[in-house]
């Protein structure tokens, strides 16, 4: 293979959606790809979520959705996915996992080429199904892959099928559009009558209404905290979770709001006293959103689960981290905030600024493209090494 130069290179990002799908991988691929712009000519092959294969320019970046019959579980079912990784040229493949339709395409038409698998989560899945139907798969594309990205230090150190690969492991955080947070007259005119209209002060939750994000133990943590708890996000367990607060007695002081949009986000952040994530298990990898709340200058209560999320938010510093599950800690840590106005100060802008210096999008995309002309100068010179023998 030829080099080109770096903003020449031709880089497919393989992933599961792409927005506007919902999901914090989604979203990752999208802000990745969109920065990566700038050196790399860069393009996206997803699962569509209809039965029509659609291409298409978003934002500047190519996006190919392959017709998807169907889904199982969280997975689209593409035939003719394998056919269409086959036909794109390309100098480096970056395989976004967890993605089985991806990692299945590419051991069935026998890619080769430099190979990036970023690592973004661990996947949670009963033993079986994961030790029989997925891992094979995954182990293949991690021994095939040039380099392994992950988000966070914790990843290597907690996910079992990454320590036969450490030396090929490559800590890249995640970077957040800053732009897209500031605090503009309208953000805060809008942040203002949010204020207004909630009795005391406010935490704010902001994710899917699912199992892991841990809301539940939010809500048995606000029975004794004089506050107003803003839950913005949809999922299946909204009206489990509304009649929970119904039964605790919460009344106004939860209000579930739905999803919200990106202006509406941004003012809440600014409105908020504190934000909370609440997670109760790894599958919370990372928690970008904490890094959208610390951007915005407020502290953050997360949870010590063993994934990144207690590396980007560190404890007495950019807030406060407790052991999941523990809704009297939470409590606790949401009481000792929101009692002191100059630890929020302090931590707030302790994370702005933490953000700012190690989570910004060209950081991201500035580590990524050199992973990438590393990967296609060394088969570069391999095959030179070849043509010469």
């Amino acid at each position: 293979m030829p080099f080109r130069s770096a903003d020449r290179l031709r880089v497919l990002h393989v992933g599961k959606y792409y927005p506007p799908a919902p999901g914090g991988m989604a979203r990752v691929v999208q802000l990745l790809c969109e920065a990566e712009r700038a050196h790399v000519d860069s393009q996206v092959l997803v699962a569509n979520t209809a039965a029509r294969t659609v291409h298409e320019m978003r934002n500047g970046v190519p996006v190919t959705r392959i017709a998807s019959f169907g889904a199982i579980g969280s997975v689209g079912v593409c035939p003719g996915f394998p056919a269409a990784l086959a036909r794109v040229r390309r100098d480096v493949t970056v395989i976004h996992e967890p993605n089985p339709v991806a990692l299945v395409s590419d051991w069935v038409t026998a890619q080769s080429g430099p190979l990036v698998v970023w690592f973004h989560s661990e996947v949670v899945r009963p033993q079986w199904k994961y030790r029989f139907l997925y891992r094979p798969f995954l182990l293949r594309a991690l021994r095939r892959a040039d380099a392994i990205v992950i988000s966070s230090p914790p990843m290597l150190e907690h996910a079992p099928e990454l320590q036969r690969f450490r030396e090929k492991c490559r800590v890249v955080p995640y970077g957040i559009d800053l732009g897209r947070l500031e605090a503009t007259r309208t953000v805060l005119e809008r942040a203002r009558a949010i204020r207004a209209s909630h009795r005391g002060p406010i935490v704010l939750f902001v994710g899917r209404l699912v199992p892991y994000k841990g809301v539940d133990v939010l809500l048995r943590a606000m029975a004794t905290v004089d506050a107003t708890a803003i839950v913005i996000g949809d999922g299946p367990l909204g009206g489990r979770l509304r009649t929970e607060a119904a039964a605790l007695g919460l009344g106004s002081r939860v209000l579930f709001v739905g999803a919200a949009s990106d202006e509406d986000l941004v003012a809440h952040l600014h409105a908020c006293d504190v934000f909370v994530l609440p997670s109760v298990t790894h599958a919370e990898a990372f928690g970008v959103v904490q890094l959208e709340a610390m951007a915005c200058g407020k502290p953050v209560v997360s949870t010590n689960v063993r994934s990144g999320v207690p590396w980007v938010n560190r404890h007495g510093v950019t807030g406060l981290v407790v052991e999941p599950g523990d809704s009297m800690a939470l409590a606790d840590a949401l009481r000792t905030l929101l009692a002191d106005d100059a630890m929020r100060r302090t931590m707030g802008a302790a994370g702005r600024d933490r953000v700012r210096r190690e989570f910004t999008l060209e950081r991201m995309a500035l580590q990524t493209t050199r992973i990438y002309c590393e990967l296609v100068q060394a088969a570069s010179h391999a095959d030179a090494r070849v043509a010469a023998s």
